[in-house]
Protein backbone atom coordinates (compact mmCIF):
# COMPACT_ATOMS: atom_id res chain seq x y z
CA UNK A 1 0.00 0.00 0.00
CA UNK A 2 1.75 3.59 -0.84
CA UNK A 3 0.85 5.89 1.53
CA UNK A 4 0.66 9.86 0.73
CA UNK A 5 0.72 12.75 2.56
CA UNK A 6 -0.85 16.52 0.99
CA UNK A 7 -0.63 20.19 2.67
CA UNK A 8 -2.29 22.86 1.63
CA UNK A 9 -0.61 25.80 3.54
CA UNK A 10 -1.91 29.14 3.91
CA UNK A 11 -1.45 31.99 5.90
CA UNK A 12 -4.47 31.91 8.06
CA UNK A 13 -4.36 28.35 8.07
CA UNK A 14 -2.71 24.82 7.04
CA UNK A 15 -5.12 22.00 6.07
CA UNK A 16 -3.10 18.14 5.65
CA UNK A 17 -4.56 14.73 4.48
CA UNK A 18 -3.14 11.17 3.95
CA UNK A 19 -4.72 9.16 1.45
CA UNK A 20 -3.52 5.60 0.35
CA UNK A 21 -2.91 4.40 -3.40
CA UNK A 22 -6.83 5.04 -4.29
CA UNK A 23 -6.92 8.30 -2.74
CA UNK A 24 -8.82 7.54 0.28
CA UNK A 25 -8.44 9.83 2.96
CA UNK A 26 -7.28 8.39 5.90
CA UNK A 27 -6.41 11.15 8.21
CA UNK A 28 -6.90 14.86 7.73
CA UNK A 29 -5.92 17.93 10.49
CA UNK A 30 -5.80 21.26 10.09
CA UNK A 31 -3.78 24.00 11.97
CA UNK A 32 -2.63 27.56 11.95
CA UNK A 33 -1.15 28.94 8.92
CA UNK A 34 2.75 28.48 8.01
CA UNK A 35 3.62 31.18 5.75
CA UNK A 36 6.93 32.48 6.22
CA UNK A 37 5.91 36.34 5.48
CA UNK A 38 4.34 35.77 8.68
CA UNK A 39 5.91 33.88 11.23
CA UNK A 40 9.85 34.32 9.84
CA UNK A 41 11.50 31.30 7.92
CA UNK A 42 12.51 29.53 11.70
CA UNK A 43 8.77 29.83 12.78
CA UNK A 44 7.41 28.32 9.84
CA UNK A 45 9.76 25.40 9.00
CA UNK A 46 8.76 24.66 12.73
CA UNK A 47 4.82 25.20 12.46
CA UNK A 48 4.89 22.79 9.08
CA UNK A 49 6.99 20.20 11.51
CA UNK A 50 4.63 20.41 14.44
CA UNK A 51 1.07 19.89 11.94
CA UNK A 52 3.14 16.71 10.44
CA UNK A 53 3.53 15.56 13.29
CA UNK A 54 0.10 16.00 14.82
CA UNK A 55 -1.72 14.71 11.78
CA UNK A 56 0.78 11.69 11.53
CA UNK A 57 -0.39 11.06 15.39
CA UNK A 58 -3.93 10.66 14.24
CA UNK A 59 -2.89 7.26 12.67
CA UNK A 60 -3.37 3.69 14.21
CA UNK A 61 0.46 3.18 14.08
CA UNK A 62 3.25 3.62 11.78
CA UNK A 63 2.85 4.75 8.35
CA UNK A 64 5.22 4.13 5.23
CA UNK A 65 4.53 7.67 4.03
CA UNK A 66 6.04 7.44 -0.14
CA UNK A 67 5.38 10.81 -1.50
CA UNK A 68 4.66 14.22 0.26
CA UNK A 69 3.19 17.27 -1.59
CA UNK A 70 3.97 20.80 0.00
CA UNK A 71 1.22 23.31 -1.54
CA UNK A 72 2.72 26.43 0.23
CA UNK A 73 1.91 30.21 0.28
CA UNK A 74 4.84 31.96 0.69
CA UNK A 75 8.66 32.26 -1.04
CA UNK A 76 8.89 28.88 -3.56
CA UNK A 77 12.56 29.26 -2.96
CA UNK A 78 12.35 28.53 1.13
CA UNK A 79 9.75 25.79 0.98
CA UNK A 80 12.01 24.18 -1.69
CA UNK A 81 14.42 24.19 0.73
CA UNK A 82 12.74 23.14 3.59
CA UNK A 83 11.47 20.20 1.58
CA UNK A 84 15.17 18.74 0.60
CA UNK A 85 15.99 18.52 4.61
CA UNK A 86 12.52 16.81 5.53
CA UNK A 87 13.14 12.64 5.70
CA UNK A 88 10.80 10.36 6.42
CA UNK A 89 8.22 11.33 4.36
CA UNK A 90 9.17 9.86 0.77
CA UNK A 91 9.20 11.87 -2.20
CA UNK A 92 8.99 15.36 -1.52
CA UNK A 93 7.60 17.75 -3.96
CA UNK A 94 6.70 21.68 -3.65
CA UNK A 95 4.44 23.83 -5.43
CA UNK A 96 2.67 27.16 -5.05
CA UNK A 97 -1.27 27.33 -3.33
CA UNK A 98 -2.59 28.04 -5.92
CA UNK A 99 -2.18 24.61 -7.94
CA UNK A 100 -5.04 22.86 -5.80
CA UNK A 101 -7.24 25.64 -6.94
CA UNK A 102 -6.51 25.29 -10.67
CA UNK A 103 -6.76 21.48 -10.45
CA UNK A 104 -10.19 22.23 -8.89
CA UNK A 105 -11.07 24.36 -11.97
CA UNK A 106 -9.38 22.39 -15.01
CA UNK A 107 -8.85 19.32 -13.86
CA UNK A 108 -5.56 19.33 -15.58
CA UNK A 109 -6.81 20.79 -18.70
CA UNK A 110 -5.78 24.49 -20.10
CA UNK A 111 -7.95 27.18 -18.38
CA UNK A 112 -7.94 29.39 -15.10
CA UNK A 113 -9.01 29.96 -11.84
CA UNK A 114 -9.61 33.04 -9.86
CA UNK A 115 -9.34 33.02 -6.44
CA UNK A 116 -10.14 35.30 -3.44
CA UNK A 117 -9.76 35.05 -0.14
CA UNK A 118 -7.94 37.05 2.15
CA UNK A 119 -5.71 37.85 -0.43
CA UNK A 120 -6.54 36.64 -4.19
CA UNK A 121 -4.54 35.85 -7.52
CA UNK A 122 -4.58 34.12 -11.14
CA UNK A 123 -3.72 31.18 -11.73
CA UNK A 124 -3.14 29.37 -15.41
CA UNK A 125 -2.49 26.31 -17.18
CA UNK A 126 -1.51 27.18 -20.83
CA UNK A 127 -1.95 25.13 -23.38
CA UNK A 128 1.80 23.64 -23.77
CA UNK A 129 0.67 23.12 -20.13
CA UNK A 130 2.98 25.29 -18.28
CA UNK A 131 1.90 27.19 -14.94
CA UNK A 132 1.48 30.44 -14.78
CA UNK A 133 0.63 32.42 -11.19
CA UNK A 134 -0.24 35.93 -11.14
CA UNK A 135 -0.82 38.75 -8.43
CA UNK A 136 -1.35 37.51 -4.65
CA UNK A 137 0.77 40.60 -4.21
CA UNK A 138 -0.47 41.20 -0.65
CA UNK A 139 -2.05 43.87 1.33
CA UNK A 140 1.14 46.36 0.83
CA UNK A 141 0.85 46.10 -2.75
CA UNK A 142 -2.57 45.58 -3.54
CA UNK A 143 -4.73 41.82 -4.17
CA UNK A 144 -8.13 43.33 -6.18
CA UNK A 145 -11.08 41.66 -5.44
CA UNK A 146 -9.78 39.98 -2.29
CA UNK A 147 -11.13 40.13 1.08
CA UNK A 148 -8.35 42.54 2.80
CA UNK A 149 -8.79 44.93 -0.44
CA UNK A 150 -12.69 45.39 -0.15
CA UNK A 151 -12.39 45.77 3.49
CA UNK A 152 -9.98 48.31 3.10
CA UNK A 153 -11.94 50.25 0.39
CA UNK A 154 -15.08 50.28 2.35
CA UNK A 155 -13.07 51.14 5.49
CA UNK A 156 -12.09 54.33 3.85
CA UNK A 157 -15.69 55.23 2.51
CA UNK A 158 -16.52 54.20 5.92
CA UNK A 159 -14.71 56.53 8.06
CA UNK A 160 -15.59 59.36 5.41
CA UNK A 161 -18.96 59.11 6.83
CA UNK A 162 -18.03 58.91 10.20
CA UNK A 163 -16.16 61.86 9.45
CA UNK A 164 -19.18 63.60 8.20
CA UNK A 165 -17.51 64.11 4.68
CA UNK A 166 -20.00 61.78 2.87
CA UNK A 167 -23.73 60.69 3.65
CA UNK A 168 -23.85 58.21 6.53
CA UNK A 169 -25.34 54.94 5.46
CA UNK A 170 -25.68 51.39 6.95
CA UNK A 171 -22.07 51.15 6.17
CA UNK A 172 -20.15 53.67 9.05
CA UNK A 173 -23.05 51.88 11.46
CA UNK A 174 -21.58 48.47 10.01
CA UNK A 175 -18.26 49.88 11.19
CA UNK A 176 -19.16 51.36 14.55
CA UNK A 177 -20.62 47.48 15.32
CA UNK A 178 -17.56 46.08 14.06
CA UNK A 179 -15.37 47.81 16.35
CA UNK A 180 -16.96 48.99 19.16
CA UNK A 181 -15.73 52.43 18.30
CA UNK A 182 -18.27 55.27 17.91
CA UNK A 183 -16.37 57.71 15.91
CA UNK A 184 -14.59 58.55 13.36
CA UNK A 185 -11.15 59.48 15.22
CA UNK A 186 -11.01 56.84 17.52
CA UNK A 187 -11.94 54.51 14.66
CA UNK A 188 -9.09 55.99 12.43
CA UNK A 189 -6.28 55.42 15.20
CA UNK A 190 -7.42 51.83 15.88
CA UNK A 191 -6.36 50.97 12.38
CA UNK A 192 -3.69 52.57 12.51
CA UNK A 193 -1.87 51.29 15.86
CA UNK A 194 -3.75 48.01 16.64
CA UNK A 195 -1.72 45.44 15.96
CA UNK A 196 -3.35 42.69 14.29
CA UNK A 197 -5.08 45.38 11.42
CA UNK A 198 -4.63 44.15 8.27
CA UNK A 199 -6.82 41.00 9.85
CA UNK A 200 -9.59 43.27 11.19
CA UNK A 201 -9.64 44.58 7.97
CA UNK A 202 -10.00 42.16 5.86
CA UNK A 203 -12.54 40.78 8.45
CA UNK A 204 -14.94 43.80 7.74
CA UNK A 205 -15.46 42.16 4.51
CA UNK A 206 -18.03 39.90 5.58
CA UNK A 207 -20.19 42.82 6.32
CA UNK A 208 -19.39 44.80 3.37
CA UNK A 209 -20.91 42.04 1.31
CA UNK A 210 -24.00 41.38 3.69
CA UNK A 211 -24.55 45.46 3.11
CA UNK A 212 -24.01 44.95 -0.95
CA UNK A 213 -26.59 42.28 -0.28
CA UNK A 214 -29.16 44.29 0.57
CA UNK A 215 -28.65 47.35 -2.10
CA UNK A 216 -26.05 49.46 0.29
CA UNK A 217 -25.20 51.98 -2.46
CA UNK A 218 -21.36 52.59 -0.93
CA UNK A 219 -21.35 48.62 -0.35
CA UNK A 220 -22.24 48.05 -4.17
CA UNK A 221 -20.00 50.91 -5.39
CA UNK A 222 -16.78 49.66 -2.95
CA UNK A 223 -17.45 45.94 -4.40
CA UNK A 224 -17.64 46.87 -8.29
CA UNK A 225 -14.02 49.09 -8.13
CA UNK A 226 -12.37 46.03 -6.78
CA UNK A 227 -14.15 43.28 -8.63
CA UNK A 228 -14.07 45.12 -11.98
CA UNK A 229 -10.03 45.80 -11.48
CA UNK A 230 -9.88 41.81 -10.72
CA UNK A 231 -11.50 40.77 -13.62
CA UNK A 232 -9.87 43.34 -16.23
CA UNK A 233 -6.52 41.97 -14.55
CA UNK A 234 -7.37 38.57 -14.93
CA UNK A 235 -8.95 38.81 -18.87
CA UNK A 236 -5.84 40.81 -19.93
CA UNK A 237 -3.88 37.46 -18.81
CA UNK A 238 -6.61 35.13 -20.25
CA UNK A 239 -6.00 37.27 -23.39
CA UNK A 240 -2.29 36.87 -23.50
CA UNK A 241 -2.64 32.98 -22.88
CA UNK A 242 -5.56 31.89 -24.73
CA UNK A 243 -6.50 34.90 -27.16
CA UNK A 244 -9.75 34.31 -27.87
CA UNK A 245 -10.19 30.85 -27.56
CA UNK A 246 -12.87 29.54 -25.19
CA UNK A 247 -11.03 28.20 -22.22
CA UNK A 248 -12.47 26.71 -18.48
CA UNK A 249 -12.25 29.23 -15.93
CA UNK A 250 -12.70 28.47 -12.02
CA UNK A 251 -14.15 30.58 -9.68
CA UNK A 252 -12.86 30.07 -6.07
CA UNK A 253 -12.82 31.36 -2.45
CA UNK A 254 -15.63 32.33 -0.26
CA UNK A 255 -16.19 36.32 -1.63
CA UNK A 256 -16.32 35.30 -5.63
CA UNK A 257 -18.59 32.40 -4.61
CA UNK A 258 -21.13 35.01 -2.40
CA UNK A 259 -23.96 35.35 -4.63
CA UNK A 260 -24.10 39.42 -5.04
CA UNK A 261 -20.50 39.35 -6.22
CA UNK A 262 -21.18 36.08 -8.51
CA UNK A 263 -23.66 38.10 -10.24
CA UNK A 264 -21.89 41.22 -11.25
CA UNK A 265 -19.03 38.60 -12.05
CA UNK A 266 -21.32 37.24 -15.01
CA UNK A 267 -22.23 41.10 -15.99
CA UNK A 268 -18.90 42.26 -15.99
CA UNK A 269 -17.34 39.19 -17.94
CA UNK A 270 -20.64 39.61 -20.36
CA UNK A 271 -20.19 43.16 -20.86
CA UNK A 272 -16.42 42.55 -21.99
CA UNK A 273 -17.37 39.72 -24.17
CA UNK A 274 -14.67 37.69 -22.54
CA UNK A 275 -14.49 34.02 -23.44
CA UNK A 276 -14.85 32.09 -20.24
CA UNK A 277 -16.88 29.04 -19.11
CA UNK A 278 -17.33 29.53 -15.60
CA UNK A 279 -16.72 26.88 -13.36
CA UNK A 280 -17.91 28.09 -8.87
CA UNK A 281 -16.27 25.91 -7.56
CA UNK A 282 -16.91 25.22 -4.05
CA UNK A 283 -14.94 22.12 -2.96
CA UNK A 284 -12.04 23.64 -0.28
CA UNK A 285 -8.55 23.76 -1.72
CA UNK A 286 -7.23 20.81 0.15
CA UNK A 287 -9.88 18.17 -2.60
CA UNK A 288 -7.29 19.94 -5.07
CA UNK A 289 -4.50 18.88 -2.95
CA UNK A 290 -6.14 14.98 -2.56
CA UNK A 291 -6.61 14.69 -6.76
CA UNK A 292 -2.93 15.88 -7.54
CA UNK A 293 -2.17 13.39 -5.09
CA UNK A 294 -3.87 10.79 -7.04
CA UNK A 295 -2.61 12.31 -10.22
CA UNK A 296 1.01 12.03 -9.19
Amino acid sequence: MNYKLGVDGGGTKTELILVDSAGSILARHTGPGCNPSLLGPDGARAQLMALLGQLLATTSGPVPVTATHLYMAGAPAFWSETATALTGFGQVTTGDDSLPVLELATGGAPGLTLHSGTGSFVAARGVDDSIHYCGGLGWRFGDPGSGHELGRRALGRALLELQGSTERTALAEALCAYTGIPDYAATSRYFYTTPDANTRVAGFAPQVLALAKVGNAPALATLGETLTEFVDFARQISARLFGDRLVACGISGAILNHETVAALLRELIAARAWPVKLNFITAPPIEGVRRLLIRS
